[in-house]
């Protein structure tokens, strides 16, 4: 079948990814049927309906009050539990806002809707473009659910062999914190392959083992 068979959409790493657009009526359905693509890829069927509505939302307010023709772009990634949805645009003073627009208003609607469907949103500005964000729950598992989490411990309590080192949590860590705690888990790796060697099993099998399972383990 030419290789497409063996793709399996589902394991699809779930990196963050962005799109260079401009902003104009018709191209509001070409997104939504990318964020479509990509929310599948991910595994997250569930969300699909919300984000696109998200989506066209967020890029027709960008239309309707910035001005068709802008140039835009919609980023989405992950964030802890949340899919996150943002929309770039170079506009610092036309600022989303909520309006109490009535059931047969025709605009007006697009930042009330997002703040009735979405978990949380916001503005972001800085020196030369404005940043409006949404975040969606999904049916991700928590960093310290119950799978996940009893990995993490059991690796936290064979780090304390290696001396004083705590892993940073998802939440809050600093890249020098993160640096130590990878130095810890390098050598415990090293060591476990040196242990495997020992007893006469083959330390690259288990390598390979280890990384097919981490990496089958990541495509829920």
């Amino acid at each position: 079948m030419r290789g497409v068979s063996v793709i399996q959409p589902a394991c699809m790493p779930r990196k963050p990814w962005d799109l260079a657009f401009t902003a104009e009526p018709e191209e509001v359905a070409a997104l939504r049927r990318i964020m479509r693509l990509h929310l599948g890829l991910w595994g997250l069927h569930d969300s699909i309906d919300t984000a696109q509505l998200c989506v066209s939302e967020m890029v027709s307010n960008v239309i309707a009050h910035v001005g068709p023709g802008t140039p835009t772009t919609l980023a989405v990634s992950i964030n802890g539990t949340y899919l996150r949805i943002e929309v770039h645009d170079p506009d610092t003073r036309a600022l989303p806002a909520l309006l109490d627009a009535g059931v047969e208003a025709e605009g007006g609607r697009g930042m009330a809707l997002v703040d009735a469907i979405a978990d949380r949103w916001g503005v972001q500005l800085s020196a030369d473009r404005k940043v409006t964000w949404c975040e969606l729950a999904t049916c991700l598992p928590s960093v310290r659910g119950q799978g996940e989490g009893a990995r993490l411990m059991r690796v936290e309590a064979m780090l304390g062999l290696y001396g004083e080192v705590k892993l940073p949590r998802v939440t809050s860590f600093s890249p020098l914190s993160v640096a130590v705690a990878e130095e810890a888990v390098i050598d415990v790796i090293t060591d476990l392959l040196h242990w495997l060697r020992a007893y006469g099993r083959d330390a690259d099998e288990a390598l390979d083992k280890a990384q097919m399972r981490f990496e089958a383990d990541g495509c829920g």
